[in-house]
């Protein structure tokens, strides 16, 4: 069975960081797409961060800002967040994909969702 476990959320003030991780068994990603999604009060989930083998995406909102990796000895992605505002407070979410190894900003595209880690950013 498939689980994608993340950790690494909490209450930061604006301007301080967090490092989230994402901790996956069941199978190995180290070939294949992963993604950091987020979803705040009242508001869809939309893209924060995507990783290939080799390549990193991200949405604007967080460019600069947010740092994703991967260690694929580990199985586990990381999203490394700085110069952190009120506005990224949301539920963060780790995502994989069966299949592919170019990542996208779809949500449709992943298979393997984990259960969300809450950031709370207070100003």
């Amino acid at each position: 069975q498939v689980q994608l476990v993340e950790s690494g959320g909490g209450l930061v003030q604006a301007g301080g960081s967090l490092r989230l991780s994402c901790a996956a068994s069941g199978r190995t990603f180290s070939g294949n797409a992963m993604g950091w999604f987020r979803q705040a009060p009242g508001k869809e989930r939309e893209f924060v961060a995507a990783i290939s083998w080799s390549s990193t995406y991200y949405a604007d909102s967080v460019k600069g800002r947010f740092t994703i990796s991967r260690d694929n000895a580990k199985n586990t992605v990381y999203l490394q967040m700085n110069s952190l505002k009120p506005e990224d407070t949301a539920v963060y979410y780790c995502a994989a994909d069966a299949s592919r190894a170019v990542p996208t900003v779809r949500e449709t595209q992943y298979d393997y969702w984990g259960q969300g880690t809450q950031v709370t950013v207070s100003s």
